[in-house]
């Protein structure tokens, strides 16, 4: 039962994180139902972030659980990614404004398939300026967003598929799984500055990360009331007893 007691030795949940949601948000929205009014707060941390403008799995501990989310933020993650070609934007996301490229030739299916797989394997990426990094102490979208110059180290990460599930120009959604660490934002940078017509992310949802899944995952509102129903049904049990 979804207790308070239960949350405090320590529980693994999956949440399909809503669009515009930042990961930092649904922790607090978690905490914030779990936690009983009176009584101590419960911990409350995630296994790996999600950007806001992207929505499906996350894995959020609570109590004693929270030891093991560095162990669950390793695991291999699998996206469906929407790519939009013709155009680049500084956050290689829809967060800032797209600069089109009116002179942009789209590739053929068959050199999209080409272009594709050359992005598979172990490989070095440079995560986006947008991006929770820090440089110095700070997290470098911040100093993104106030307009300064932001230099990013490259991560190492190995893409193991990548799947062209459509593609009708300008659009391109692929299956990706991935590493741990891996910018599906950079992927779809790069894709596009190898074809020589840009590329950003426009759409991102995960949907494994490890063995969990979207089968089965939290919604806010159906966490919310099931937390909400087992207090009810504890108060009148309680009650019962008392009579």
């Amino acid at each position: 039962m979804l207790t308070d007691a239960y949350f405090r030795e320590g529980a693994v949940l999956v949440f399909d994180k809503p669009y515009k949601m930042s990961s930092f948000g649904l922790v607090r929205f978690v905490r914030g139902v779990i936690t009983d009014r009176g009584k101590p707060r419960i911990k409350v941390g995630h296994a790996g972030t999600l950007d806001p403008l992207a929505e499906g799995v996350m894995v959020i501990c609570t109590g004693k659980a929270t030891r093991q989310a560095a162990d669950y933020s390793g695991a291999e993650k699998e996206y469906i990614a929407e790519i939009t070609l013709g155009g680049t934007t500084a956050s290689f996301d829809l967060e800032t404004e797209v600069i089109p490229n009116s002179t942009c030739e789209f590739p053929t299916t068959e050199e999209m398939q080409a272009k594709v797989t050359q992005f598979l394997g172990e490989q070095w990426q440079i995560p986006p300026i947008f991006s929770a990094k820090k440089i110095d102490g700070k997290r470098a979208y911040k100093s993104a967003r106030k307009g300064r110059e932001v230099k990013l180290m490259p991560n190492s990460v190995e893409i193991s598929t990548l799947e062209i599930l459509s593609f009708e120009a300008p659009i391109l959604v692929l299956r990706v799984v991935c590493s741990k660490g891996t910018y599906i934002r950079s992927l779809a940078h790069d894709i596009g500055q190898s074809l020589g017509c840009g590329a950003y992310l426009s759409g991102l949802k995960r949907t494994r990360s490890g063995e969990f899944t979207l089968k089965g995952a939290w919604t806010m509102d159906d966490f919310r009331a099931a937390v909400s129903g087992t207090r009810e049904s504890m108060l009148q049990m309680n009650n019962l007893g008392t009579e």
